[in-house]
């Protein structure tokens, strides 16, 4: 069975999807982008946290989760989105509940529900490729803000071009000119001008 993964590749210089090719020792992988076989860090990554959430909307309450890194912070007054059946809504955390008790903040493990409301702006993680370093950066947008493959963003003080964009649901748009709404996106790669 092919196994697909992203990792930094050293000829294009960003994090791109690679094929694995050789696991053990030597791990070997070859970039999808441009065909370059190079060994690979087998580094375990963490899978994303399910968290219950609470999304009142107008009067109305539904059941919904919101996906948070393991250890991830979480504190009132934060903006996530939350992804309700087949629809993703922009958040603020209104209440935490950890076991039986309200807390002001607590870690994604912690959390046994989030109580929310439906806001306008969300947050959009981006991971700023540097060379062999990659930056996180988290920046708080209209949910309806469509975000380019290809396209020169602000991100703070740094303007960033849009290499890739991961949305929610697992899918990766990387053709230029691909889009999709902040709501709508996991991560954006991206790297500095």
């Amino acid at each position: 069975m092919e196994r697909i993964e992203e990792f930094h590749c050293p000829v294009c210089g960003v994090e791109t999807e690679h094929q694995v090719v050789a696991i053990g020792r030597n791990p070997l992988a070859r970039c999808i982008e441009c065909g370059s076989v190079h060994p690979f860090s087998a580094a375990k990554e963490k899978k994303p946290v399910q968290v219950k959430a609470i999304v009142s909307v107008e009067g109305i309450s539904r059941v919904c989760q919101v996906e948070m890194e393991p250890g991830e912070p979480c504190r009132l007054g934060d903006h996530l989105v939350a992804e309700c059946g087949e629809e993703y809504i922009g958040v603020e955390v209104t209440s935490i509940e950890r076991g039986e008790s309200r807390v002001k903040k607590a870690t994604s493990t912690e959390i046994t529900t989030l109580w929310t409301r439906k806001v306008e702006e969300v947050a959009v993680r981006i991971a700023l490729h540097t060379g062999r370093t990659t930056a996180s950066l988290l920046i708080q947008v209209q949910g309806e803000e469509p975000f380019v493959v290809g396209e020169v963003y602000k991100a703070g003080q740094r303007r960033i071009r849009v290499s890739r964009i991961k949305v929610r649901g697992g899918g990766i748009l990387w053709r230029e000119g691909a889009k999709a709404e902040a709501r709508q996106i996991k991560r954006i790669f991206a790297y500095p001008l």
